[in-house]
């Protein structure tokens, strides 16, 4: 083992030393980047970033004006077959109206060693791609040809963009490892921003100053001939070339071997926590000119979508659906019964298109005719109508999980609306793009932090959108246990709230046998049979899953005794929480509470040697509890356990505390009941 790990450290050194003088140019691979097998930095990465190159800076056309450039250089080592999907590069570009981002100047190579010689392939045309995302976003990408493991591909490109306002995130981590960064920011003293640092790794920038001259054409009047008389001289322009200096402030950061953002169980988006910059403009002042300000508040925000023809003007429109809403709701008086037939009738009545935004497309009319619609077009009529039938609805808006959580109050912040309506003083949620969920129940790609809810005068108001109730399951189990090491047994599953969702989700008639081989694959390979469910698609009701089984996991014959762990197939086998320390926080999306009630029959000539001592166990202030009980009763024991997390999102600091708590629970589970025959 020290033989290895001091391999490691002089395998280290040597790359850091080969880096400080390697040749980062453009087509200048060397062999032994080739000859690499795997990364000093964490060895056991399928990839790796061996240099991450990134300016931003601002371009002057005259006539024009500003635009934002950015140039992107990046080379990648592909270690193995995992790390084949870091061949392929997707590049996000931005719209509004006539204003495009576009990439320009792109080359790419692949570089593969034969023979001993380096050989390279060049990106060729079918190797690109273009596709709409949404409204505002457009994706280009490409896959790099004849990639192999042991392969380096490369490649630069150009990205001009009108948005001068929207630099985009400088990332300086990822989940596989970074060799080299150099990343610059280069803005004209008329621009002023505000940096902002995220993740974990201590990030220093360096900063200067240069002056440069900037070119500029103008057109003047030159005036007009005093003796053509009055009305004669009608004036002429010239055209004047001239310059300004100005003061560049360039921002620089230099980085090396930047360990991996590893995926870890129960996090929101990992993206969320990755290390890198954000820049947000504050205001311009150009030469002779006051300040602009760039910067607003969410408030600010709020107002401006709620302006908008896409958003505001779409929730007035009440025509189109007014006489089959009344219909709907004709006799019925209680707020509950109206939000939950309005829910269901816009569900069956449009469908989602599986696309994102803010804002309507084809307008909520055309949505509700055609019978299928975006999510603003859904949830805004959904609004609509709890506001036509009289109860207190209002939109929120919304970042999803994988939007990430915005850091600064602009508009490309929120990429979702959900509605809202106020019943007996509480807020119900409620989301009609998913079939399966309820009212409360929102579907995960919304359970991100908070969102904003944009009220009739202007005005909004901070949601959390994470759910209060607990979702549940409840397991009971009635078991046999036989002489010869098996167990046969009847086993039902009631779900409630987000598990209710999530099991729904997870299982239809369609998906069936993919689930069945997942169920059985997640519980040791037992023998399944009988399987049912009921109440799949009556929403009104929980659904609840049965199913008989045998099996011979956790059970052990040796010589006259029995040992089994009494939860069998369902003992949690694994700690999901490994790292010593972590930085983010856990986040369960929901807080649960599951209940499993085992009744046990024990074979007959045996008798109870010993039994797990029981157990109840808690996390700090009130964030979850274990409970662990079992009984002898006659040839039969009795088995409950209980595991309650109180909380949707744990911090940080408590990790410790979570993991010490998750150990010892698992090593419960697993403590074995002994029989020894009589």
């Amino acid at each position: 083992m020290q033989r290895v790990k001091f391999y490691l450290f002089i395998s280290f050194v040597f790359t850091s030393i080969f880096m400080e003088a390697q040749d980062y140019d453009y087509g200048k691979v060397s062999k032994q980047e080739l000859e690499q097998r795997f990364s000093p930095i964490d060895s056991t990465a399928s990839a790796e970033y061996l240099y991450k190159y990134r300016k931003t800076y601002f371009n002057y056309i005259a006539g024009v004006g500003f635009s934002l450039v950015t140039d992107v250089h990046e080379r990648i080592k592909i270690y193995n077959k995992e790390g084949f999907e870091y061949a392929t590069k997707k590049i996000r570009l931005y719209k509004d109206g006539n204003e495009i981002e576009d990439v320009y100047k792109l080359k790419a190579k692949t570089y593969n060693l034969v023979g001993g010689k380096v050989e390279e392939t060049s990106l060729k045309k079918e190797g690109k791609f273009e596709m709409e995302i949404s409204e505002s976003i457009n994706e280009n990408s490409f896959t790099m040809p004849n990639v192999k493991e042991g392969s380096v591909v490369e490649y630069r490109y150009s990205i001009n963009s009108p948005f001068i306002y929207n630099i985009d995130e400088f990332i300086f981590q990822h989940d596989i490892p970074v060799r080299k960064i150099e990343a610059f920011l280069d803005a004209p003293e008329y621009f002023v921003f505000r940096m902002n640092v995220k993740g974990f790794i201590n990030v220093v920038p360096k900063r200067e100053q240069f002056n440069k001259t900037l070119d500029y054409t103008q057109r003047v009047a030159s005036g007009g001939s005093s003796s053509a008389g009055v009305g004669q001289g009608l004036g002429r322009t010239t055209q004047v070339r001239g310059n300004v200096k100005y003061m560049s402030n360039v921002t620089s950061f230099h980085i090396n071997n930047i360990q991996p953002l590893k995926e870890e169980p129960f996090v929101n988006e990992l993206s969320n926590y990755r290390s890198g910059v954000k820049y947000e403009l504050s205001y311009t002042q150009f030469p002779n000119s006051n300040k602009e300000f760039y910067s607003r508040t969410w408030e600010d925000v709020v107002k401006t979508v709620y302006k908008s023809s896409g958003f505001g003007e779409e929730l007035k429109k009440t025509n189109y659906f007014k006489d089959d809403l009344n219909n709907l709701i004709k006799g019925l008086t209680n707020d509950q019964e109206k939000v939950n037939a309005i829910f269901s009738f816009v569900k069956s009545k449009v469908k989602w298109d599986k696309t994102y935004g803010k804002y309507t497309r084809q307008g909520v009319k055309k949505a509700y005719q055609n019978g299928l619609g975006n999510v603003a077009e859904i949830n805004l009529m959904l609004t609509a109508m709890l506001d036509f039938a009289k109860l207190e609805s209002n939109p929120i808006l919304v970042s999803t999980r994988s939007n990430g959580m915005p850091l600064f109050p602009t508009r490309e912040g929120y990429n979702y609306v959900v509605s809202s309506v106020k019943i007996n003083g509480g807020i119900i949620l409620l989301d009609a793009t998913s079939q399966n969920s309820l009212p409360g129940v929102l579907p995960f790609r919304a359970l991100n932090w908070e969102g904003r809810m944009i009220q009739k005068d202007g005005e909004s108001a901070i949601i959390n959108l994470y759910p209060i109730n607990k979702g549940s399951i409840q397991t009971f189990q009635n078991i046999t246990l036989n002489e010869n090491g098996t167990a046969i047994g009847k086993i039902r599953n009631v779900y409630k709230h987000h598990q209710a969702l999530s099991f729904r989700n997870a299982y239809s008639i369609k998906k069936e046998e993919t689930y069945l081989s997942k169920l059985v694959e997640q519980n040791d390979g037992i023998e399944i049979e009988n399987f049912e469910v009921k109440n799949r698609n009556d929403l009104a009701k929980l659904p609840i899953e049965s199913f008989d089984f045998i099996t011979e996991s956790d059970i052990d014959v040796v010589f006259d005794k029995i040992y089994f762990s009494p939860l069998l197939f369902l003992s949690i086998k694994e700690n999901p929480f490994k790292l010593e320390k972590r930085e983010f926080p856990i986040d369960f999306s929901f807080p649960f509470e599951n209940t499993s009630i085992s009744i046990i029959n024990l074979p007959e000539g045996y008798t109870v040697e010993s039994l797990p001592e029981a157990m109840a166990i808690g996390l700090p202030n009130g964030l979850g509890s274990f409970n662990f009980t079992i009984m002898h009763v006659g040839n039969v024991l009795q088995l409950k356990v209980l595991k309650k997390i109180n909380f949707p999102v744990i911090p940080a600091e408590y990790y410790p505390s979570l993991k010490e708590y998750y150990s010892k629970m698992i090593e419960k589970l697993n403590e074995k009941v002994v029989l020894t025959k009589v």
